[in-house]
């Protein structure tokens, strides 16, 4: 069975990676295979790298209160590009009363300062096993006939 592939990226003008470089670290401790996309990140790059890399789940950690703006953006691309079986969550400093507005987005998780890494590790694992996608979008044989890109 193939590990969950998980992107991490950093939208926008924030300048702040350490988070996301210690929640890359633990997805790496805990067996996932991470891509690590850097600062400085447009909606478009991320889904971008997110479809070449084909990964499972992406995380974005986002500190700059551009979340409303950057989920939805993120949301629509990766519909154009035939991927929202993508799982994504959002991570970071964001704010309660727009929890629920991004699960109706399609955002899946939303960790907050307070979630600890085995949190996240263990949440994303819940998804992608409720979500059957790392086993069955890279081996071939596992797939449906019709396919789920």
């Amino acid at each position: 069975m193939s590990p969950i592939k998980v992107l991490v990226a950093k939208p926008g003008l924030d300048g702040h990676d350490r988070g996301a470089k210690i929640v890359a670290r633990a997805l790496r401790d805990a067996g996932m295979e991470v891509v690590y996309t850097g600062l400085h990140q447009t909606p478009e790059m991320i889904v971008n790298a997110a479809v070449q890399e084909d990964v499972d789940v992406i995380g974005i950690s986002i500190l700059s209160g551009a979340h409303m703006t950057v989920f939805p953006r993120v949301m629509q691309l990766l519909s154009d590009r035939d991927a929202a079986d993508i799982l994504v969550v959002a991570g970071g400093v964001i704010q309660e009363d727009d929890v629920p507005k991004l699960k109706a987005l399609g955002v899946r998780e939303v960790y907050n300062a307070e979630a600890t890494t085995d949190d996240l590790i263990e949440g994303i694992r819940r998804l992608v096993r409720e979500h059957g996608r790392a086993q069955t979008d890279r081996d071939p044989s596992l797939r449906s006939p019709l396919g789920s890109r």
